[in-house]
């Protein structure tokens, strides 16, 4: 009776957990100012957001459907790969010390994950494809300025190399816990770097090598709506088909529907999504030359020869850029086109092209009855370009009768046995600046020192760490950018000291 006792609750849990999660991916932020609210399917409503990107970007709304932030890179600079991101509040604000965070300016570099046992913490991730290198996160605590919200932890860096572009997360076999995943593509590799969140923060990476190897910045992954399989594709070419157990996030069971050629170009993949059944797979391509033109791709999963089962359902015009698809909470999957792949539009581009998004009805029908209606949704009289957002599906459940909890069966393990308090210092040279954050921490009383190797004080600042606000009480957080501009080359010493503990870390000035 006792163990029954314990597997009711822990059902009870999920299944809250669950419902929290309804509505959390239904406000979708991008494109040029563009912002559509599914959080009642039946009366769809289009508004008006601070988004100005021809991709990168993620929204999240609360467990009613209202928009909590959303996160892009700054509309106000185009050049790929210096962009700083920044985190916009639901009343189209720069929110509280949400800006200058670590990204770039590509398409899918950013995403969010909610802190696991939390209703008020998010992680924001980042990666960089171009000149930003490494992964990244910040945290963002919505109990801040009156629901609001505010950044409490910025550009903590996970890793240092250029990332592919296709940074995507999926829920924990245990309904609670998330996996983020990107590839490298500094080098010819087909490695999967995985992270662990759960609520002791994020673990250290877990790869796993598997499938083709590949040098391409342009290399994505798409889970499937039950979360077990994963696509991955490149603008090279791969297609390849794995088997995801949410529980070790281990791939398996690998099915490569078509190999990479580099040369040719034979294919240009570029967005992909799963059928709400996960029976069929849409996938889009763009032009090589400024000759060709994009299609939209059927490829049944089911069948015995995916590859030949391949149905193009549309061709486009030659200034019509298909860019990525997405599933919506009302069951139909919208794809997102770009014009004459211009970015940023000029102020007199306004047509079919860019003022709608295209409307796969039935999405679980193959050929002509899965009803594709081209620019069929208007978006209230902003654009899109081919970038749509980059949300995880927060609807996903716990596995069905599933023991698999987060520390299970995972080698090594990514946590280590106690969680004390961190220090983590960023130095980001292109923009001369330093990221001081620390977690964890006992006391209230901070003071906060940079002296160079020879012990020279260079900054000191003191803080007290307030119940709401940077570096608010829950889980200790501090976290403080300092203006490095005026330093030497050299090595510097930071130091974090509490009335309970010290904590020091370095980096250097190059």
């Amino acid at each position: 009776m006792k163990l029954l006792g314990f597997i009711s609750a822990a059902f009870l849990i999920c299944c809250a957990y669950f419902t929290n999660a309804q509505n959390q991916g239904s406000v979708w932020c991008f494109g040029d100012s563009a912002l559509v609210d599914f959080s009642d399917t039946a009366n769809i409503i289009t508004g008006s957001s601070m988004v100005k990107s021809r991709g990168s970007c993620a929204s999240i709304a609360d467990s009613s459907g209202n928009l909590l932030f959303y996160v892009s890179y700054d509309p106000t600079v185009i050049i790929a790969g210096t962009d700083p991101v920044k985190a916009y509040n639901s009343n189209h604000q720069v929110m509280a010390n949400g800006d200058s965070m670590k990204g770039g300016g590509w398409y899918n570099e950013i995403t969010i994950v909610p802190f696991p046992d939390s209703d008020s913490l998010y992680y924001i991730f980042n990666i960089g494809v171009t000149l930003d290198y490494g992964l990244y996160y910040s945290i963002v605590d919505m109990s801040a300025n009156g629901g609001l919200g505010e950044v409490i932890q910025k550009n903590v860096q996970l890793h240092n190399y250029k990332s592919a572009d296709g940074l995507t997360a999926i829920k924990h076999g245990n309904g609670r816990d998330w996996w983020v995943i990107n590839r490298r593509w500094n080098n010819i590799n087909n490695t999967f770097y995985k992270y662990l969140i759960t609520s002791s923060g994020v673990s250290d990476s877990i790869p796993q090598n598997i499938g083709f190897a590949t040098y391409h910045g342009f290399s994505r992954i798409q889970f499937s709506n039950k979360g077990n399989k994963m696509i991955a594709y490149t603008l090279a070419g791969t297609l390849e088909l794995y088997d995801f157990d949410r529980c070790t996030g281990q791939l398996s069971n690998l099915q490569t529907i078509y190999t990479e050629n580099p040369q040719l170009f034979l294919r240009n993949f570029w967005g992909a999504c799963f059928s709400p059944n996960d029976s069929l797979l849409y996938i889009t391509s763009i032009p090589q030359l400024s000759t060709d033109t994009s299609r939209l791709y059927q490829f049944d999963l089911t069948a015995t020869n995916i590859a030949a089962s391949g149905d193009t359902l549309w061709q486009t015009q030659f200034n019509e850029t298909m860019g990525f698809l997405k599933l919506a909470p009302d069951g139909k999957i919208y794809l997102a086109t770009n014009y004459y792949q211009y970015y940023p539009y000029q102020d007199t581009m306004y047509n079919n092209t860019n003022m709608y998004l295209s409307t796969i009805n039935s999405p679980n029908s193959l050929g002509s009855a899965c009803d594709l209606q081209t620019y069929s949704f208007y978006l209230g009289g902003k654009r899109t370009y081919v970038g749509l957002p980059n949300n995880p599906d927060y609807t996903l459940s716990a596995m069905s009768g599933s023991p698999c909890d987060t520390l299970t069966n995972l080698t090594p393990n990514p946590f280590p046995l106690e969680r004390g308090a961190e220090l983590f210092v960023t130095y980001i040279a292109s923009w001369q600046k330093l990221f001081v954050n620390a977690q964890h921490l006992k006391g209230k009383n901070i003071t906060l020192t940079l002296y160079d190797v020879t012990g020279k004080l260079i900054y000191n600042t003191a803080r007290v760490l307030s119940p709401s606000g940077v570096g608010g009480s829950a889980g200790g957080y501090f976290t403080q950018d300092i203006n490095c501009s005026a330093l030497a080359k050299g090595m510097y010493i930071v130091s974090l000291q509490t009335e309970k503990e010290r904590l020091v870390n370095k980096f250097v000035v190059e």
